[in-house]
């Protein structure tokens, strides 16, 4: 099943998979690093949030076995959840479902072009202002780039619907790369692959 994939009813009105899975919890408040944890691995499958402890995802299998894991945390923690397989929605409401995860994934690659636009690209253009044409300095920025790339690698795996700004992310992504290549690439020719620059 692909991503954009959602289960559909059978013949006669069976599914094997639910379309949309709903869980409820509650955990109590102290010490509160178990809520934030809680949430935090939630978010990370990619849960929309309708109200607070209260959150939605896809019926995938992935999920479902990982909730059955967060819903055994939440009892090792003294608290408590309801979770819910929903087999149907009414085609208006899924759509609207549909929707709301793919913004929810757009604003995560939109701060992914952001950090390349803003931080990534105005870096290499601050060190080639200040000559700073060094090993280290290429190792550094390579640094940043991997992490861009991992942060990149998580969206797009709770990505569940193929959000269109994925598309634009990737594209920044490359252009990182290329930057960092020509980068590198003058930094060897001021250096003359020695440790002392030359300008």
């Amino acid at each position: 099943m692909s991503k954009t994939d959602t289960p559909r009813p059978k013949a006669d009105g069976r599914q094997t998979e639910p379309q949309w899975l709903l869980l409820a919890y509650r955990v109590p408040s102290e010490p509160s690093s178990n809520r934030i944890s809680i949430w935090r691995d939630l978010k990370r499958l990619g849960a929309y949030y309708p109200q607070q402890a209260v959150c939605i995802l896809p019926g995938r299998p992935e999920i479902i076995e990982q909730l059955a894991d967060i819903r055994s945390r939440v009892e090792t923690m003294e608290g408590t959840s309801t979770y819910l397989e929903i087999p149907w929605l009414a085609e208006d409401q899924h759509d609207d479902l549909v929707r709301t995860f793919r913004d929810l994934a757009a604003k995560e690659y939109a701060e992914i072009v952001e950090e390349c636009q803003t931080k990534f690209v105005k870096e290499i253009e601050f060190e080639r202002f200040r000559k700073n044409y060094t090993f280290e300095e290429v190792e550094e920025i390579r640094q940043d780039l991997h992490k861009i790339r991992r942060w990149f690698a998580a969206v797009e795996a709770r990505d569940w619907f193929d959000s269109a700004s994925h598309g634009e992310a990737q594209d920044w992504l490359k252009e990182c790369a290329v930057l960092l290549d020509a980068f590198e690439a003058d930094v060897f020719e001021h250096t003359k692959g020695t440790d002392h620059y030359e300008a």
